[in-house]
């Protein structure tokens, strides 16, 4: 596959049900505000930016690319962390926490202890974006702390990784809790709240997730649904296999694959399995910059736009991060309301 696609960021736009019948294509994709269309309109008739009566520059969210709809464009970061959770009966709870690792702040963010964070050792910019301004504000620290920023981190444990646990060592006094990041998400996400005395909190956590994915499989008729994940890199696409983080959480959902994506390991498309891509509905992703500009040109080529998903205006841009390059139960969360929010369970009606 020599073309690409565009990260969009707005809800799917459909034809009308009379021009869907007869065709088995049980997605409705659900249409954008008239509000987001007509400042994306306005945005794009000059370089300007667009400003406020008094000068002010307005913020727009980017909703399509190249042609394509993105899903929740739109999306307030500030609700992805969960409520509070309380310890474990008996537990003195923790108080301060600093993170060595930022692939371990998904949890903390889902078990709702965001706020007890208080550094973070690692470069700025390293804390992913999808988490909020709850953790995005933490101070980051730098990987080789200096003895002022440990003072005032002043942590009573310190949540580490095997690949990041020389970091721990500028808290000599806090307790550490050393959880591998690679492991499989939902056991991370429980080894970080038995580290932190939420045994409890976090077996209901994943309980209530998986549960909602089963009723939200239910709701969307998923087994009768084979949706395609297709990821955009420099030069090159993938077909995310059911072993990655998104194709996992379809798979808790319960929707189908494409024959081709049946297999676990991702793998990248060729001349010869281009049209392996297809499905009734494609969610595509760009990894970076690079990843972006090659999708486009792909999303806007024929032999792409030939295919019967794209055809059908079947094709939605995700965030790469949240699908693929992160993983965690608050990120499992906003990819299971990403789902919710673009396939609509009464399609097959038409």
């Amino acid at each position: 596959m020599s073309t690409a696609l565009p990260t969009a960021v707005e809800s799917p736009v459909v034809g009308s049900p009379a021009a869907l019948r007869g065709h088995r294509l049980p997605l409705v994709l659900v249409a954008f505000t008239a509000t987001a269309a007509t400042l994306l309109a306005a945005g794009c008739s000059g370089d300007d930016p667009l400003t406020t009566p008094d000068g002010s520059t307005i913020v727009t969210s980017t909703t399509r690319i190249a042609d394509v709809n993105v899903v929740a464009a739109d999306r307030d970061t500030t609700r992805t962390c969960l409520a509070p959770t309380a310890p474990d009966d008996g537990q003195t709870d923790v108080a301060r926490i600093v993170v060595t690792d930022p692939a371990l702040l998904d949890a903390v963010c889902a078990l709702g202890m965001g706020p007890k964070v208080t550094a973070v050792t690692a470069a700025a910019g390293s804390v992913p974006a999808y988490l909020g301004p709850q953790l995005t504000s933490v101070p980051t620290i730098g990987a080789t702390p200096d003895a002022s920023a440990a003072t005032a981190a002043s942590p009573d444990v310190v949540l580490t990784s095997p690949q990041s646990a020389a970091s721990a060592r500028a808290f000599s006094d806090a307790r550490v809790v050393s959880v591998a990041p690679d492991a499989d998400w939902q056991k991370r996400f429980q080894a970080v709240a038995d580290g932190l005395g939420r045994s409890a909190a976090g077996e209901r956590l994943l309980d209530e997730f998986r549960t909602e994915a089963s009723k939200t499989g239910v709701r969307l008729d998923a087994a009768h649904n084979q949706i395609s994940l297709v990821r955009f890199a420099g030069s090159s696409e993938m077909i995310a296999g059911t072993d990655s983080f998104a194709g996992g959480i379809l798979g808790m959902i319960g929707i189908q694959r494409p024959a081709p994506q049946r297999n676990p390991r991702s793998f990248t498309v060729t001349d010869q399995n281009f049209k392996d891509a297809d499905g009734d509905l494609i969610y595509v992703s760009f990894n970076g910059p690079e990843g972006q500009a090659h999708g486009e040109e792909v999303l806007r080529s024929d032999r792409w736009l030939d295919m019967g998903a794209p055809t059908w205006k079947r094709v939605l841009v995700v965030d790469d991060e949240i699908w693929y390059r992160t993983s965690g139960l608050a990120a499992a969360w906003l990819v299971l309301n990403d789902v919710k929010e673009s396939i609509d369970g009464n399609s097959a009606n038409f």
